[in-house]
């Protein structure tokens, strides 16, 4: 099955226009016209949790891969004592920066690795980040000297481009690099413009079914990014009207809702030829259109995640259910 990739010089662009030198910041839209000193404090509401920065903070973690990459789009390597918990390949424009940071965990880091490291702040991309099993509560770091931040648009349901946009923004606003947030935000913004205007209206948009993973159920993509992901590049997520991020549905369901396109995320220790290979030799799941037509889109999980891979992630989707429109 061949991947759809976005060209080297559209990711590239995303990774140059978020890392001027040139860091003079800005207030978002929800702020005040003029944008905060060095020494001002800046205060972030993050679901519910409010932290007041008084200064860019300068030992920081990042947990998942999504907001590694984010942190290191907009320049923050240099501010950054470690990282964690990678999933798969590093974003490639990112590479030379991703190894000036040291890897602290193969996982999440102890509470007392993230001590010894002496950070100041570190930067979850799930929910599962910041818990009394997996290294502390946000309330406990912050009892510690160490503040958090927690990707919004990775925590809640039905999350669109906006959200990521606004997380972005925060994350700049708190490093006191703003403008570099806007530009990586305008760039990812006229990226994902450029593919949806080659793509054209879609009267009809395909049935998509997003394979995660299964066996004698599947499990699946409902209100999460990829539901965003899909719609934006021109599909229907079949799944799209459940209430929650990824949900488990039976092959009868599947069969029932007939998809034309099976998106394989791709991760982990099974490959996606793997799951394509299952899916067909399944006795239910063979059934559906999308079989019938040999019509897979590969995806991988961290493309799939709420940051700055979203323009490819839409171009390998877009690509692939319409590949005619694109030749």
């Amino acid at each position: 099955m061949k991947k759809w990739l976005l060209t080297l010089a559209m990711m590239t662009s995303i990774i140059l226009a978020a890392c001027s030198n040139d860091t003079k910041t800005t207030e978002d839209t929800a702020s005040t016209p003029e944008a905060p000193a060095e020494n001002t404090a800046v205060t972030i509401n993050n679901q519910d949790f409010v932290i007041d920065y008084t200064e860019a903070p300068k030992k920081a973690i990042s947990l998942n891969q999504h907001v590694t990459e984010i942190m290191l789009a907009l320049g923050l390597e240099d501010s950054m004592v470690g990282t964690a918990y990678l999933d798969d390949e590093i974003y490639p424009p990112l590479q030379t920066a991703y190894e000036k940071v040291p890897v602290i965990a193969e996982q999440y880091p102890t509470k007392e690795q993230v001590i010894n490291a002496e950070a100041d702040f570190l930067y979850g991309g799930w929910s599962s980040a910041f818990n009394e099993k997996n290294i502390a509560t946000r309330e406990e770091l912050k009892e510690l000297g160490i503040n958090t931040y927690l990707q919004n648009a990775s925590t809640m349901i039905n999350p669109k481009l906006q959200d990521i946009y606004g997380d972005i923004a925060n994350i700049a606003k708190i490093f006191r690099v703003e403008e570099r947030g806007e530009k990586l935000i305008t760039q990812m913004k006229t990226d994902v413009e450029a593919i949806t205007s080659q793509m054209g209206e879609v009267s009809t948009p395909l049935k998509v079914l997003v394979f995660d993973s299964g066996d004698k159920e599947v499990f699946t993509a409902a209100q999460n990014f990829m539901n965003e992901l899909v719609t934006v590049s021109g599909g229907q997520n079949i799944f799209g009207d459940v209430d929650k991020t990824w949900t488990t549905v039976s092959k009868e369901a599947v069969v029932e809702r007939a998809p034309e396109v099976i998106v394989i995320i791709d991760y982990g220790d099974t490959t996606a030829e793997q799951k394509i290979e299952f899916i067909k030799n399944d006795p239910a799941l063979s059934t559906v259109p999308a079989v019938a037509n040999n019509h897979f889109v590969i995806l991988p999980l961290s493309a799939a995640a709420e940051g700055v891979r979203a323009a490819d992630a839409i171009g390998i989707l877009a690509k692939g259910f319409y590949p005619e429109k694109f030749n």
